[in-house]
């Protein structure tokens, strides 16, 4: 008996696994779309996960697909609030759980992006001091990405943002 309950709760964890990656592929999916300009049909997907997902589903899958579903708004404070959601989702998530996923991943590597996005978001609305408080989270982070491409783009991005609101391009 003992032998069939192991068995029966290894089934269960494999499933479990491999209904998770079953998420992160269709949330990979919908970016593919999104980043070959099918804005419109990226978000439809989003929004039908979300809707899978729920507000209180795995962080990672929340954390991920908000992240990817504040590019596809075309309202800024639409886009916040989606990049608001991603953020929170992130102080939600655990190495452990990240690790799951993808070996190389480490939440604080999240950081760095998200409180850039946070920070444009700002910008386009038109609110400088959240703008710098979160461009000061964002560099204060950049420590935990590589030295690789995506690291070397975050990095960039926002040294221009800086550039951008240091400069007044923002009122105040």
């Amino acid at each position: 008996m003992a032998d069939a309950e192991g068995h029966a709760v290894a089934e269960q964890q494999e499933q479990t696994a491999e209904d998770e990656d079953a998420t992160m592929t269709r949330i990979g999916q919908a970016v593919m779309l999104q980043h070959a300009g099918d804005r419109e049909e990226a978000q439809a997907r989003f929004l039908a996960l979300w809707s899978e997902i729920g507000e209180e589903g795995d962080p990672l899958h929340r954390c991920t697909l908000a992240h990817y579903m504040a590019d596809t708004q075309q309202d800024p404070a639409d886009e916040l609030a989606w990049d608001l959601r991603a953020l929170s989702a992130a102080h939600e998530l655990t190495d452990e759980r990240v690790g799951a996923h993808h070996q190389s991943l480490a939440v604080r590597g999240f950081y760095p992006s998200l409180h850039l996005n946070l920070a444009a978001d700002y910008v386009k609305l038109a609110r400088p001091a959240a703008a710098r408080s979160h461009l000061r989270l964002a560099r204060g982070a950049v420590g935990a990405l590589g030295d690789d491409g995506y690291g070397d783009g975050i990095r960039a991005a926002l040294e221009r943002l800086e550039v951008q609101v240091g400069e007044g391009d923002v009122e105040e």
